[in-house]
């Protein structure tokens, strides 16, 4: 039967790369590998057709022979593609492991994973105060967990005894089988792809070498932590499977709300209410900081509620760093209540004497609605 040309077979073009050749070449060795395609009888051969293209044009020199001379390039030859020796099996390999590892057990991973697997990692939720974040602490938590188990020293077997190499795969946990041109590797269904076999296992943990347990860890939390940062303890998650090594252990930090601060990064706000003499007469007050000590702001005379001030570095330090943000404080002027009848005709004696430059803002804003209600009333 005569050949098809090895590009009509990958479907790219004669100046396809060598990229968009490996990608035609999973993408049909996909398409017509024969465990994807039991009921088709042809299957089996357009696989091998697709391997026997590929292995020509990817290689720079048998592609350039290909180009040249076509399939008489490799008329005889005993290395080519038509023999499919060792050389050839190997090179493909890795690519088989990759394109079909999901329905022939897992692929090189699975191949090389043996009975001591590493344990699972694990998560623990702590909540800090902000002042915790500012000064960093020291924490202890108990966290149940799984531990090597004592009785078998984590090996699984009776005694502390190791695990003897399973006898149906010789230890690998992948077993052979022969299908047409190739050998399918799957998981050996004696040790489930372990490798080993406990054949006395440990009363205390039924064989898998390990126990439940809560311990006491001790827990370093540095100065300006954020809410939901992340810290990792290596080696304390579960124990591993059969003397595997351990997985880690995450602490994730949530901050409490602060009853005076609110945060934003490094920096921290608060509001400071303030009485409506000093802010409209100047004045000094003194505010806290998350440290514990105070702060002296100064009040300029005709301070307007909702003006910030700005206290440098009284803020939260940054994460591994020297650096410290700052506060801002947001000042509301507070209107008296419960006057007496003195303070009211005080008051009343001070709106009688107001001008438009005692209250600019008010004046500036009654001329701007009579301004529009002009313009309504000339529209209309």
């Amino acid at each position: 039967m005569e050949k098809r040309c090895y590009y009509k077979i990958l479907g790219v073009s004669r100046g396809a790369s060598d990229d968009e050749i490996k990608k035609a070449f999973r993408r049909q060795a996909k398409a017509h590998h024969p465990d994807r395609n039991p009921d088709d009888p042809e299957a089996e051969r357009r696989f091998v057709e697709v391997n026997e293209a590929y292995d020509v044009l990817s290689d720079p020199q048998k592609r350039a022979a290909y180009d040249r001379f076509g399939h008489a390039a490799f008329d005889g030859s005993a290395g080519g593609p038509h023999g499919f020796g060792s050389d050839f099996s190997a090179s493909m390999s890795d690519i088989f492991d990759d394109l079909f590892g999901e329905f022939m057990g897992g692929g090189r991973q699975t191949r090389r994973r043996r009975g001591r697997e590493r344990g699972g990692d694990l998560r623990y939720n702590m909540e800090i105060t902000l002042g915790d974040a500012y000064f960093g602490k020291r924490a202890e938590i108990r966290v149940p967990t799984s531990i090597a188990c004592e009785g078998c020293s984590g090996t699984g077997a009776a005694g502390g005894a190791q695990p003897s190499a399973c006898g149906t795969c010789g230890g690998i946990g992948r077993v052979r089988a022969s299908q047409g041109f190739f050998t399918i590797e799957r998981t050996c269904p004696a040790c489930h792809g372990a490798g080993e076999v406990v054949e006395n296992p440990c009363a205390d943990c039924g064989g898998t070498g390990r126990q439940t347990r809560e311990r006491t860890l001790s827990v370093e939390i540095p100065p300006g932590v954020e809410d939901g940062t992340r810290i990792r303890l290596a080696g304390e998650g579960e124990a591993g499977l059969r003397g595997g090594p351990s997985g880690d252990l995450y602490i994730f930090l949530s901050i409490e709300p602060h009853e005076l601060f609110q945060r934003d990064g490094a920096d921290l706000f608060c509001r400071v209410p303030i009485q409506m003499t000093t802010a409209a007469l100047g004045g000094q007050i003194e505010v806290p900081t998350i440290s514990g000590d105070s702060a002296q702001i100064r009040i300029p005379e005709g301070t307007q509620s909702g003006h910030e001030f700005r206290v440098h570095g009284k803020g939260m330090p940054v994460l591994r760093s020297k650096a410290t943000g700052d506060l801002y404080v947001q000042v509301e002027v507070e209107t008296p209540k419960n006057l007496t009848r003195k303070q009211k005709e005080l008051l009343r004696e001070f709106a009688k004497g107001s001008t438009q430059k005692t209250s600019p803002e008010a004046t500036g804003f009654l001329s701007r609605v009579k301004a529009f209600w002009e313009r309504v009333g000339d529209t209309g």
